[in-house]
């Protein structure tokens, strides 16, 4: 298979190619600032893209606010809540965050899943650079230009981990191998920029 051009998923002026979850606007609260897609107030909702992808390779950089959190999620359906479905990459300020005593909650990890196979965040009020492969089963999550995490949708591992995670109770979860990408709101700050797949 012939790689693909590289697509941009956000224009930098605009929040064209982007909706709140389950809708077909995005709520004010998503802003496009200064070359970033940025969650100014809580309260704006998850956003999802227009578009759906399969296999994919997508590159991005974040900047949470001190304390914050956030996530990516991938795959996901246009249905709400995102998180029952999709796997996320967590998007986190590790060093003041309420989640970050689990390691499998800090900034890079698989949430809930796969703990970051080592500390790889810039500070809070930092861009971190982002980039999330997935082909078929198989999924890799860099931060700043280092392998975090990696799974197998079809392995054993990955079952145990679903069955022992708060996503045991929801059978969908995961299964999708093709949706859309979503931003998180989780109540803080948050800027994404240079968004493309």
């Amino acid at each position: 298979m012939e790689p693909q051009a590289w697509q941009p998923l956000f224009d930098g002026v605009s929040t064209q190619g982007w909706h709140n979850v389950g809708r077909d606007t995005i709520d004010p609260r998503w802003q496009a600032a200064d070359g970033a897609l940025s969650l100014t107030a809580a309260g704006g909702g998850d956003i999802v893209t227009e578009r759906e992808f399969g296999d994919f390779e997508l590159e991005l950089e974040w900047r949470i606010s001190p304390g914050g959190n956030s996530g990516i999620f991938y795959r996901a359906g246009d249905a709400d809540p995102v998180w029952k479905t999709a796997p996320e990459m967590q998007v986190l300020d590790d060093a003041a965050a309420e989640d970050r005593h689990d390691p499998k909650h800090r900034a890079g990890s698989v949430y809930d899943l796969v703990a970051p196979a080592m500390p790889a965040a810039k500070p809070a009020g930092e861009f971190n650079r982002v980039r999330i492969l997935a082909r078929g089963g198989r999924v890799e999550h860099w931060l700043n230009g280092r392998r975090v995490a990696a799974y197998d949708l079809d392995s054993e591992d990955w079952k145990r981990r679903v069955a022992a995670s708060k996503f045991a109770a929801y059978p969908g979860f995961g299964a999708a191998r093709r949706g859309r990408i979503a931003l998180q709101d989780h109540g803080d700050p948050v800027q994404f920029r240079n968004i493309r797949i």
